[in-house]
């Protein structure tokens, strides 16, 4: 493995249960995600981050992305501990033991010192573990240091004397409390290790692991920390900054990290970055915007011994491969329509900030009202949207309010004005009135906190409306995607020139062009380039320069004059994808100067599929936008087919008096077959005798948009 798509920093904390507003000394966890930071994600306790943290390996391993996830707190103890408490060597059999006795409850109540004194018991005189909030509780912890011999293990490992970290893993209380730390820590490592695809660094074998669990320690970029924002929450910042630092180093680097350790370290672990704090500072100080890592070289590659690939094979491959290519911008609100988010919205106040009222109306306590009718005192002065009522509201008395004023104290319940008579001194109506009524409580959209929008969404006019009730003015979004489109052949020539004898005028570039600009990406028109190998060397060259994706059309297959594909060979990047589909089985993948190349076939038709079904999926993914699926819809057949089993095909098609039709040729040469369809009717890869009714799979042309 030479790097991690995603890079997770977990602030640790043994204490009780937190407040609902971010706070410090808290769990805090950041995550910078193919080289996007992300928002740093607030615990209230141990047992909601390790549901966060289950969850979110879930996510990333069914997303195909590999992870390194940083805990910091110790991992292992120094050498001879682990053997004198459970008879073995191996610090995962304490992970165990200790999971085997520790409690811990919602409101983080749990029995730590407990476990700690049973421990103790096992060693001859005092300690080792040591610290507790009472001189009297806890017999068997000693309160202060002094007295305790370290002669069966160390007081400090080799990683923490080498990092010089003042904390040992034996002190319980008094800051630091490390041992407290990963007395309620180690636990949950020993759940989440034993899930498939996981790894514990240095301990297992890692490489080929799709999720891998370091030791980390903010300490060791605390130059970075103390150049940060003083108003940001230290621990947000650490996990921030940290994750940052390791999601900007170079792969190769990275893996230095994991491979430099000391010879205790199979015993006792070891804190990643170790004698490497000068780069993970410069990389913890680098901007804001991280450039995402680039495609392997292998991305496109078939497994072993693959000849003709089923179409839903092929598109799991793509899926499972690609990852966005593109930096992120911050762009002011009102700028951000059809951009694709790039971090979450997490909502900074709530929606509606305060509890307020849904109609014109007079409100009251509602546990002030009974049954009947109902005659209340006003007091003097009313609520309004933007005005709000200085002052409580008695009990037993009523307000004039109207709609969106934020309700006064004492309120909490609206009569509408249609359901009430008045005078200048009181109001009557009947009762009973549900406690509540026609009031909006504080955050019963949105709550401060909540994820309001996902990274990954293509941003819409609602969503800026969204955004900006929750506090924002500027969202961080992706770069748009650009798009080159190049044609090849000495065949072509440009529409509305003459055209000689034996040539055709270039269709499919005007159609790629635009088609690619209605997806929301920027298009770079590479105009046609000869049957010439330099030429289409140039071509691709400033294609790769100016683009972040590419499509070409022609010379895709292996013929004397199909350069696209020959010259991906020569840089060892070239997958020659055969699809059982029809129309356009082959399809060239491949990387060009680290710039995916999607080689169409010439045939308009062909092109026109396979940009839909397969470059579509994969560009949104490269956008930042995720893998998009179009939307179908099943209709029935307004036509007969026979097709025979072995490949997928797409009829063009269209709705007519809610039923399919398809096109009166499938030759791949009848381009008014393009302009006179709507869409695509999908067959599936078996044989099929479709006859008019039968229900049948179409694909609209707007629904990959």
């Amino acid at each position: 493995m030479t790097g991690f798509d995603t890079i997770a920093i977990v602030d640790w904390s043994a204490g009780k249960r937190k407040p609902a507003a971010p706070s410090k000394d808290a769990i805090w966890i950041g995550v910078a995600r193919t080289g996007e930071e992300q928002e740093p994600v607030y615990c209230r306790s141990r047992v909601d981050a390790e549901a966060w943290l289950t969850a979110f390996m879930d996510a990333e391993a069914q997303a195909g992305r590999s992870v390194l996830i940083g805990f910091d707190f110790p991992f292992g103890y120094p050498r001879g501990f682990v053997n004198h408490v459970t008879g073995s060597d191996d610090p995962l059999v304490f992970w165990d033991w200790l999971e085997g006795r520790i409690t811990d409850s919602e409101a983080g109540e749990n029995n730590r010192f407990d476990v700690a004194s049973e421990i103790n018991r096992l060693f001859d005189g005092p300690g080792p573990f040591w610290g507790k909030p009472s001189e009297n509780a806890w017999p068997d912890v000693p309160y202060r240091k002094a007295g305790i011999s370290y002669d069966i293990c160390a007081e400090r490992r080799a990683c923490d004397l080498m990092a010089k970290a003042s904390s040992s893993c034996f002190q319980l209380f008094f800051n630091p409390t490390v041992g407290s730390q990963a007395l309620m820590g180690l636990p949950m490592l020993a759940r989440l290790r034993r899930r498939d695809g996981v790894a514990v660094w240095p301990f297992q074998q890692w490489s080929d692991a799709q999720t891998v669990l370091v030791e980390v320690w903010p300490g060791l970029i605390e130059d970075a920390v103390k150049e940060g924002d003083n108003e940001e929450i230290r621990d947000s910042r650490q996990v921030r900054l940290l994750a940052r630092a390791l999601a900007g180093l170079p792969p190769a680097r990275l893996e230095a990290m994991l491979s430099d350790t000391g010879t205790a370290a199979s015993e006792e672990a070891w804190i990643l970055g170790t004698g490497h704090e000068a780069k993970l500072n410069t990389a913890a100080k680098g901007a804001q915007s991280m450039a995402p890592p680039p495609l392997r070289n292998d991305c496109f590659a078939l497994p072993t011994g693959v000849d003709w690939t089923p179409v839903d094979d092929a598109l799991a491959l793509l899926r499972d491969r690609m990852r966005p290519v593109v930096d992120v911008d911050s762009v002011p609100l009102m700028q951000a329509v059809g951009r694709v988010l790039a971090v979450d919205v997490v909502a900074k106040r709530s929606n509606p900030p305060h509890p307020n009222t849904a109609v014109d109306g007079y409100g009251f306590s509602g546990a002030a009202i009974g049954d009947g009718p109902q005659v209340l005192p006003l007091v003097d002065g009313r609520a309004a949207a933007g005005a709000p009522f200085v002052g409580t509201v008695p009990n037993g008395h009523a307000i004039r309010v109207l709609t969106g004023a934020d309700l006064p104290d004492g309120v909490d319940t609206v009569v509408l004005d249609e359901d009430v008579r008045t005078t200048e001194a009181q109001v009557a109506f009947h009762g009973p009135l549900k406690r509540g009524a026609n009031t909006r409580r504080a955050g019963e959209d949105v709550m401060v906190g909540d994820v309001a929008l996902s990274a990954g969404r293509v941003l819409t006019p609602s969503d800026l409306a969204l955004s900006a009730a929750v506090g924002y003015g500027a969202l961080d979004v992706c770069k748009r995607l650009r798009v080159a489109v190049l044609s090849t052949g000495d065949e072509i020539v440009e529409p509305g020139v003459k055209a000689a004898e034996g040539q055709i005028f270039d269709a499919n570039r005007p159609m790629l062009l635009s088609l690619c600009a209605g997806f929301g990406f920027d298009i770079v028109d590479m105009g046609r380039a000869a049957d010439d190998r330099n030429a289409v060397r140039t071509a691709l060259d400033a294609a790769a320069d100016q683009a972040d994706v590419i499509l070409t059309s022609g010379g895709a297959s292996a013929g004397d004059e199909d350069h696209v594909s020959a010259l991906l060979r020569e840089t060892g990047a070239m997958q020659e994808w055969r699809i059982a589909l029809k129309p356009g089985r082959p399809l060239a993948l491949g990387l060009w100067q680290g710039t995916p190349v999607f080689g169409l076939p010439g045939n308009p038709v062909a092109a026109l599929v396979c940009t839909l079904i397969f470059a579509r999926p994969a560009m949104a993914a490269l956008s930042g936008a995720g893998w998009v699926e179009p939307q179908a819809f099943m209709v029935p057949a307004a036509f007969e087919k026979r097709k025979k089993p072995g490949r997928r095909e797409y009829l063009r098609a269209r709705i007519r008096d809610g039923r399919a039709e398809v096109f009166k040729s499938e030759g791949s040469g009848r381009i008014s077959g393009l302009s006179w369809a709507e869409g695509l009717v999908e067959l599936p890869d078996g044989e099929v005798h479709v006859q008019p009714g039968d229900m049948v799979r179409y694909l609209p042309y707007g629904s990959f948009s």
